[in-house]
């Protein structure tokens, strides 16, 4: 069983006051490539401009292929903006970018 320094807890915009705990490791470097990719300005990066700019940036010993990186860039993108750390633009398709 994971040692509790193994986990994280994040938030969910989209659930205020929810927490889930995820695997610290994972979430730290995504977290790390998402906000080295986001623009500090509008209108920012669709989310599928985004996932195929921070791929390379993913260590591959924890995505492998960069397999499972879409449902990861979804968990980290919620819990920052849920903190406040990047914003998303009302456009179709959604864009981020850094507050």
């Amino acid at each position: 069983m994971p040692a509790d320094s193994d986990k994280i807890e994040v938030e969910n915009i989209m659930s205020p006051g929810r927490v889930y705990r995820v695997n610290r490791a994972k979430y730290e470097a995504m977290r790390a490539a998402l906000l080295s990719v986001l623009p500090k300005a509008a209108p920012g990066l669709t989310v599928a401009e985004a996932k195929m700019a921070l791929l390379p940036l993913l260590p591959e010993a924890l995505f492998p292929g960069g397999d499972k990186a879409g449902w990861w860039l979804k968990a980290a993108q919620l819990d920052l903006e849920a903190k406040g750390i990047i914003a998303r633009e009302n456009t179709k398709p959604l864009r981020l970018h850094l507050c």
